[in-house]
């Protein structure tokens, strides 16, 4: 059995209680982990803001150098502990410096993908499959009526 109640929503969002941090919150609160720089997921006040190096740059070039107190910047595959819950980031293949977010506490392995891409973009790292117990993921654009198109007739235009 898949034990997922160490995640809870709260009102800033995804609550991970055995690191006492957020994923992507929309809100100030003392711990961040964010996927991404836009603003969506990436919001300033936070006291401490975990990411990777590009994430912090982009939401300091938006915000200002001091959108949080302390930024904790992650290289992708690397792993780093946070409260009781042993955390890494992996390509997402979204936009530069995009991050799925691996959590794994006792015998579980949650992903939080935020946004992804599964096809090859030039701008950024491509989307990196691992294996897990539970995959938390978006469906913004998810509806058949979204049609995009193909990234070399975007780069023609």
């Amino acid at each position: 059995m898949v034990n997922t109640s160490w995640l809870k929503i709260s009102k800033p969002g995804l609550y991970v209680l055995p690191a006492k941090a957020h994923i992507d919150p929309i809100r100030a609160v003392d711990t961040a982990i964010i996927t991404h720089g836009h603003s969506d997921h990436a919001r300033p006040g936070h006291k401490h803001v975990i990411a990777t190096k590009q994430t912090l740059a982009i939401m300091s070039a938006r915000y200002g150098e001091n959108f949080a107190n302390q930024k904790t910047a992650l290289t992708y595959n690397d792993k780093f502990t946070l409260g009781e819950v042993e955390v890494k980031l992996i390509p997402a293949g979204h936009v530069l410096g995009s991050a799925q977010i691996v959590l794994k506490y006792e015998n579980t392995k949650i992903i939080a993908a935020g946004d992804y891409k599964r096809r090859l973009d030039p701008t950024c790292v491509p989307f990196q499959v691992e294996q897990c117990d539970v995959f938390i993921t978006e469906a913004t654009f998810g509806l058949p009526v979204f049609s995009h198109p193909k990234p070399e007739d975007e780069i023609k235009n």
